[in-house]
């Protein structure tokens, strides 16, 4: 592990290459051509590969991870600064002043107990400074980002909404709403109306995100488990039909893969999967 002490010296260089690479006159040709939206899209991909390093629990890619990621911000800053908005520092200075707005309990006199009330605390900060910025008049659902995943924006606005108290009082109202939900897609297919469909679809998923919210379950986490379940076992019936010299196809049929699908659910016992 290196000195950490030596951190301000290997960001400077870290700015100067930066600056060399967007320089006009002898900087990369690439890299002069991009602007913030051109850029957008790869510093969430990188966000991305952070959180991928992290579920591999890939330790020393994450190394890598994160110094992409963090050249995705140098990379914003130094355009900031070329047009006179802002430079790396202002970007630093401003996440450490609202660290230390939003610590009270750390950095000043303000006592909060546990975990539960601390996070109430920020949230209440959060709001405070919304309220600021939009002189008073800022909606709830506010600076949500658009860009976020659906599934996590959605559990924001949920909970948002919740704290207005717009919410079901238990689990049990919001698998009312799921039955009710699911009726209203069969209904829709029944009449084979594609935008209907559509929408109930997705009135179905909003639902399930709002169950997975009451019952303490990140929804994005959850169904990226369950993605990563069942590329396992389908890998088990590839890697099984390639012992028998084929490979999934309509040849094959449904029974015989549905069929290495339960085995593949009973060689994994133990692991707790449905």
């Amino acid at each position: 592990m290196s000195d950490e002490r030596a951190g301000a010296g290997d960001l400077d260089r870290l700015l100067a290459i930066m600056a060399r690479l967007r320089d006009p006159d002898s900087g990369c040709p690439w890299d002069i051509r991009q602007d913030f939206r051109s850029i957008a899209p790869y510093t969430v991909e990188e966000a991305y590969e952070v959180a991928d390093a992290i579920e591999r629990e890939d330790w020393d890619h994450l190394c890598d991870e994160l110094g992409d990621l963090l050249f995705q911000v140098v990379y914003h800053a130094q355009m900031a600064r070329e047009r006179g908005w802002f430079g790396f520092s202002d970007v630093v200075a401003a996440i450490s002043d609202k660290l230390v707005r939003r610590h009270p309990h750390v950095f000043g006199e303000q006592a909060v107990g546990d975990a539960a009330h601390q996070s109430a605390a920020w949230e209440a900060h959060k709001e405070a400074e919304r309220q600021g910025k939009a002189g008073g008049a800022a909606g709830l659902l506010d600076d949500i980002p658009q860009a976020l995943p659906a599934l996590s924006r959605a559990t924001k606005l949920q909970k948002r909404a919740a704290r207005a108290g717009f919410d079901w009082p238990d689990a049990a109202g919001v698998l009312d709403k799921l039955d009710e939900e699911l009726g209203e897609l069969r209904d829709a297919l029944a009449v084979d109306r594609h935008e209907a469909v559509a929408e109930e679809v997705g009135d179905l998923l909003f639902s399930a995100v709002n169950l997975a919210r009451r019952v303490g379950v990140d929804a994005e986490s959850a169904l990226r488990e369950s993605n990563a379940k069942f590329e396992r076992r389908f890998r088990y019936i590839e890697a099984r039909l390639a012992g028998q010299g084929r490979r999934p196809g309509p040849e094959v049929g449904l029974a015989a893969m549905d069929a290495l699908w339960d085995e593949a659910k009973r060689s994994e016992k133990g692991v707790g999967d449905k």
